[in-house]
C-alpha cells in the first residue's frame, strides 16, 4: 500500500467469489464512487468464466469518465495466486448451488417445518453450513499460508460459522463478519423519528445503538438521536401501530420477497423489552416454530414473506442475463451507493477514517459478558488503522438469552459434525434448534436429517458418505 495526500494506492485486495453476480457489482460499484482508494481487485471463483466476466465489468466501470474510484480488475486461478501479498481479502460465496438450498428450505415442510430464509438457523441454514465449513477450511489454510497479516472480510453465510470456522483453522487470523441487517433497523428508527419528531433527513449513522447479540439474531438495549432516547418513542410507536407496522416510504412487504412490515419486531419488543435489530425473516428463524413460522397463513399475518428458492432461481436467470448484457456493454452498471459499510472499513482500518459500526467476531474481549469466550458475537467494534477493537456491549438479559443460547450451542455442534463428518451431532443439533424442538420425533428428525444430507452429498467431504 503507498500513502498521499490522504488516499491509498496499489491497494490489493482479493475476492473469493469474484463470479458473483450481485454483491460483486455492489462492491465494485461502492469502490468506484470513493477515490480515496484504488488498486488491484483479484477475482477468484471455481466457475472461472463467472470470474472473467466480472474483471470485464469491473474494468468496464473504471473506465467510465463518471467513476472516481479507479481498480484494476484481474481473474487468478487459483486461491494461491489471488491471496499472495494481498493487504485484504473479501469472502462471498453461494455454497453450493440453489438445487441444494433447494433441499435445505423445502424438505423440511414435510414435517411443517417452515423457513423463511434458510441460510443461518433451522435445518436449512445448519445443513448449508456443512457444505460450507470445509470450504472455509481451505480458504483459512490459505491465508495462512499466503497472505497471514491480511484483514480478511466475510460476507457469506451462515455468518457466524464462516467466522468461527476461519479462526478455528487460523487462530491469528485478521477476520471479521460484516451485516447490514442493523443498518436496517437503524433506518426503522431513522423513519419513525422523521414521522414522529416532524424530523427531515436524519442520518441512519447518526442513530446510535448498542449492538448485542449473534448475527441474524441482533438487539437493541440502547437507542439514541442527539441526546433523544429513542426507546420510548419506540415504545409509543409500537403501541400505536402495532397491527400494521411500520413500512419503509419507498417500500411494500407485500410486493418484495425480502421486505416485512416489522410487526415481528414489534411483538418482540413487547415480549422481551429490547429492540431486534434484523429483518423479520431472519428473526423469525430463531424463535420456535409454533410462533411465527408455525405455517404460510401465520406468516402472512406477521406481514413478511418465504423466501422461496423457485423464485432465487427465477432471479439468478434474470442477473444472469444482467451478467451478459454488461459484458456486450448494452447495460451500464447504476452509481449508486448501497449503503454498506465495507469500503468505510477498509478506509478505516488502512488509518483514512475511524468508524464505530457492528462485527462479527470471537466473543475473546468478553463483548458479551455471559456467553462463551468461544461464540461469535455481533457488537460494535472501533475500526481504525490496521485496528478492530471490540467495545463491551454489556451482559444480554436472561430473557434473551435464553433464546440465543441453544443457536450458540448449536454452532458448537454443527461445526464438530463438520469436521468430523459426525452424523450424531446434526442429529442432536435438529433436536434443539427452536424450529424444530416439539414439532418431530426423534426418527422424524433423523430421517429429515438424513435426507437433507443425501441431497447435498455432492458438495460434502467423502467422509458423509
Amino acid at each position: 500500500m503507498k500513502y498521499a495526500n490522504n488516499k491509498v494506492t496499489d491497494l490489493t485486495i482479493a475476492y473469493i467469489g469474484g463470479g458473483s453476480r450481485g454483491w460483486a457489482w455492489t462492491f465494485m460499484t461502492d469502490l468506484s464512487l470513493d477515490d480515496s482508494l484504488s488498486g488491484t481487485i483479484r477475482l477468484y471463483d471455481i466457475d472461472e468464466p463467472a470470474s472473467r466476466h466480472n474483471e470485464i465489468i469491473g474494468n468496464n466501470l473504471s473506465q467510465r469518465e463518471d467513476t472516481i474510484g479507479k481498480w484494476n480488475y484481474v481473474t487468478s486461478k487459483s486461491l494461491e495466486e489471488a491471496l499472495t501479498g494481498c493487504d485484504f481479502a473479501v469472502i462471498s460465496i453461494l455454497p453450493g448451488t440453489f438445487d441444494e438450498m433447494d433441499s435445505d428450505v423445502h424438505l423440511p415442510e414435510r414435517l411443517k417445518i417452515y423457513q423463511s430464509v434458510g441460510d443461518t438457523a433451522g435445518p436449512g441454514g445448519m445443513i448449508r453450513a456443512l457444505r460450507t465449513i470445509p470450504m472455509f477450511v481451505t480458504i483459512a489454510e490459505a491465508i495462512r499460508d499466503y497472505s497471514p497479516d491480511a484483514w480478511i472480510i466475510n460476507y457469506t453465510n451462515p455468518m457466524s460459522l464462516c467466522v468461527k470456522t476461519l479462526y478455528e483453522v487460523f487462530p491469528q487470523i485478521k477476520a471479521f463478519g460484516c451485516c447490514h441487517e442493523v443498518f436496517g433497523t437503524q433506518k426503522v428508527l431513522k423513519g419513525i423519528c422523521e414521522e414522529t419528531l416532524g424530523l427531515q433527513n436524519v442520518d441512519r449513522r447518526d442513530i446510535h445503538v448498542n449492538v448485542l447479540g449473534i448475527n441474524h439474531f441482533t438487539w437493541f438495549d440502547e437507542a439514541s438521536y442527539k441526546g433523544i432516547d429513542l426507546f420510548p418513542i419506540y415504545r409509543d410507536y409500537v403501541d400505536a401501530h402495532y397491527e400494521e407496522g411500520y413500512e419503509e416510504p419507498d417500500k411494500n412487504w407485500a410486493n418484495s420477497t425480502f421486505e416485512c412490515a416489522h410487526r415481528l419486531k414489534f411483538d418482540l419488543f413487547r415480549r422481551y423489552g429490547l429492540i431486534a435489530a434484523a429483518g423479520d425473516r431472519h428473526l423469525a428463524e430463531f424463535m420456535p416454530g409454533e410462533e411465527y413460522l408455525k405455517d404460510p397463513e401465520t406468516v402472512k399475518s406477521w406481514k413478511f414473506g418465504l423466501t422461496t428458492v423457485s423464485w432465487r432461481k427465477e432471479d439468478l436467470a434474470k442477473r444472469l442475463a444482467k451478467s451478459e448484457r454488461l459484458v456486450k456493454g448494452e447495460e451500464a452498471i447504476e452509481l449508486k451507493p448501497s449503503g454498506e459499510e465495507g469500503i468505510l472499513l477498509i478506509k478505516s482500518l488502512c488509518g483514512l477514517e475511524r468508524t464505530i459500526s457492528n462485527v462479527n467476531i470471537p466473543n475473546t474481549g468478553l463483548q458479551i459478558p455471559n456467553l462463551s469466550p468461544d461464540a461469535i458475537v455481533e457488537t460494535n467494534a472501533v475500526f481504525s488503522r490496521d485496528s478492530i477493537k471490540p467495545l463491551i456491549a454489556g451482559s444480554i438479559p436472561e430473557n434473551v438469552l435464553e433464546l440465543i443460547l441453544p443457536h450458540v450451542e448449536n454452532h458448537e455442534r454443527i461445526l464438530k459434525a463438520a469436521l468430523t463428518c459426525d452424523r450424531s451431532l446434526v442429529y442432536e443439533a435438529f433436536a434443539a434448534d427452536p424450529l424444530v424442538k416439539g414439532r418431530a420425533d426423534k426418527s422424524q428428525i433423523k430421517a429429515l436429517a438424513d435426507d437433507m444430507i443425501k441431497n447435498t452429498l455432492a458438495c460434502l467431504p467423502e467422509g458423509w458418505r
